[in-house]
């Protein structure tokens, strides 16, 4: 449903998926993948096929993309493989998305935080070195608790970390996997329509919808009231 005005002037938590979310890092991560299956003898993969494989943690990542070739042993062998080049080259092409960088300067005043299921040693660097990791109070991965979104357990973290209440606090992200976080902490979301996660909203429809990230702090502020919402 939409978010009512009044819900929208007590948003307080703002907690931000990564990949497809804030930054565009699929040509890395496509190339990562098929530098991965070419070691390990496999055909490569086309690179709209593996983004679609993005944003459920690494090891599904490398779970589908062997697909038939998927077995304990080369799925631990092809995490190693993958992780050592993906380390090396995850910001040769990887950029924040444009109005990222305006929309987190609009909301600085706000607690920030990112919550992705990319492991969370790799998420920290990747926005250190594209230099917006100074706007986030906390950035939490897909190893930083027992369970990965859509489990609740990084929101209920944040909510603790950041003193917000559910009916302060909003998700955003690309995909229903951050649609149904939302939903299992019971707190609002917000999807965004340029991810490579993007097709998977119209199962999951959140409570806005956004094509440009530069729409929600307007939308926040009030300036924006009903440009924005599903």
């Amino acid at each position: 449903m939409p978010i009512p005005p009044e819900a929208l002037e007590e948003m307080q938590l703002l907690i931000f998926d990564l990949d497809g979310t804030l930054v565009d890092s699929k040509l890395d991560l496509a190339l990562s993948v098929n530098a991965m299956l070419e070691q390990m003898g496999l055909g490569p993969l086309d690179h709209e096929e593996i983004g679609g494989y993005v944003g459920h943690g690494v090891t599904a990542l490398i779970q589908r993309a062997l697909g038939d070739a998927a077995t304990e042993e080369s799925v631990e062998r092809g995490l190693h493989i993958f992780l050592d080049y993906y380390r090396r080259h995850m910001l040769d092409n990887t950029v924040t998305y444009p109005g990222v960088r305006e929309a987190l300067e609009d909301l600085k005043t706000r607690r920030l935080a990112v919550l992705t299921n990319k492991p969370v040693r790799f998420s920290q660097e990747i926005l250190s070195g594209l230099g917006v990791a100074h706007y986030f109070a906390f950035i939490y991965g897909g190893n930083s608790f027992p369970e990965k979104k859509p489990d609740p357990v990084g929101v209920v973290k944040l909510m603790g970390d950041l003193s917000a209440a559910p009916r302060q606090t909003l998700i955003i992200g690309d995909s229903d996997t951050d649609v149904l976080t939302g939903r299992n902490a019971g707190i609002w979301t917000c999807g965004v329509t340029y991810g490579f996660g993007a097709h998977t909203l119209n199962e999951s429809p959140p409570d806005i919808l956004l094509n440009d990230l530069r729409e929600l702090p307007r939308l926040l502020d009030g300036s924006e009231a009903e440009r924005g919402r599903t």
